[in-house]
């Protein structure tokens, strides 16, 4: 058993004298399709190899007992009377209670032991691992029931409706869904989804760490979806079709939203609807194993989330374009939410350590921060991994 599940389990039977259950929930990875699905686009999603550990226990009583390890904090509330506090770690989890009430599947209360080995602000979800693994410990602890996609949705809302952030649903699909060595192409407009082989060869999917920390919930964010809707409103005036940025075309862009909204509608637009085309091309380029062009449309990703839809940094620009002259990596874009985070790039195997190391020391020249890196595969999705 591995050594931070030990810890789990032995840190609650200290505070709680009382058995548990362990479910893990992964954070994940993009491999393309960014800020699309909440527009109703296409992503390419994977769950990786770090994830949320919740050991989870019934109690007798309303009350819940939250304890997160690696932080040292407890938080206590019970079941009939929840509170957010955006920003704190609780509100994951209780946004999770909130929405199972809201559904009418009410649970007594509960001891929980959170443990989180995702990097926190790296753009690999932790707050969706965190909501999945919960609704699944519960879900299991309770008997109530759901199916893994209502399990996807609840986690979504809880983070829509009580921690604030309003992202979609696929941080959330990728960590209950994921497949061992497979991607996810998921159609965020109906949940379609369909599972993708990863052949790399000798390539490998390395995440490059500014350590700069973003907040969702800050706004911007938020502020983006805003900007998509307000051009989504026009294009309806004129095309009773149009639902979200998903139905639209680059030239309906053009078109209209130049002349009748401002540049910066007009950018945030153009780039989802350029975007959502790319991750369809880049499927493509993956049943083809062509993973150059592949790699050449991750550029072209960055770009777009640099110009056009604004939510890259300096520091993630520097990585990217360190990246553009080194033959060794095919690929390289920022991934996540925006402002901080990782880059995703694919590198080959052999040059992985060397490149590392040279970006290490040029990027603490430069920004005075230290890099950090992670190699990964994708992983399954959210699962028991202790039963008492």
């Amino acid at each position: 058993m591995d050594i931070l599940i030990k810890n789990c389990i032995n840190r609650f039977t200290e505070l709680y004298n009382q058995e548990c259950i362990v479910v893990q929930s992964p954070g994940r990875i993009n491999l393309i399709g960014e800020h699309t699905d909440y527009n109703k686009g296409f992503v390419l999603p994977a769950a990786i190899d770090k994830a949320a550990y919740i050991a989870i226990g019934k109690r007798l009583d309303d009350e819940i007992y939250l304890y997160a390890m690696d932080l040292d904090e407890y938080h206590q509330t019970t079941v009939a009377n929840l509170q957010s506090s955006p920003g704190h770690w609780s509100a994951y989890l209780l946004g999770i209670v909130d929405q199972l009430k809201k559904r009418g599947c009410i649970p007594t209360g509960f001891n929980v032991v959170l443990s989180c080995n995702i990097p926190i602000g790296g753009g690999m979800s932790s707050s969706a691992a965190v909501e999945c693994a919960t609704v699944f410990a519960l879900n299991e602890l309770f008997n109530f029931g759901l199916e893994r996609l209502a399990m996807v949705q609840m986690a979504q809302k809880a983070e829509n409706e009580f921690v604030g952030v309003q992202c979609g649903i696929m941080d959330m699909f990728a960590s209950m869904m994921g497949k061992k060595e497979h991607v996810i192409l998921l159609d965020c407009s109906n949940m379609a989804y369909q599972y993708f082989p990863l052949h790399l060869g000798n390539y490998k999917i390395v995440l490059f760490d500014t350590t700069i920390k973003h907040s969702l919930a800050g706004g911007q964010y938020n502020l983006r979806r805003q900007q998509c809707e307000e051009g989504v409103t026009y294009l309806q005036s004129k095309y009773k079709h149009i639902n979200s940025l998903r139905d639209a075309t680059i030239d309906m862009i053009d078109e209209n939203l130049l002349k009748a909204t401002s540049a910066v509608v007009y950018n945030r637009c153009k780039y989802v609807v350029e975007e959502i085309s790319r991750v369809q091309e880049a499927c493509a380029d993956l049943l083809a194993n062509n993973l150059i062009d592949f790699g050449k449309k991750m550029y072209a990703t960055h770009a777009g989330l640099k110009n056009l839809y604004e939510v890259s940094c300096a520091e993630l620009d520097l990585l990217v374009d360190w990246a553009k002259n080194e033959n060794a990596i095919l690929g390289s874009r920022m991934m996540g939410g925006g402002f901080g985070g990782c880059t995703i790039n694919l590198i080959e195997d052999s040059a992985i350590e060397s490149i590392f190391k040279q970006f290490e020391a040029a990027y603490k020249l430069q920004t005075g921060l230290q890099l950090k890196m992670y190699v990964t595969l994708p992983q399954a999705g959210t699962s028991i991994l202790h039963y008492n």
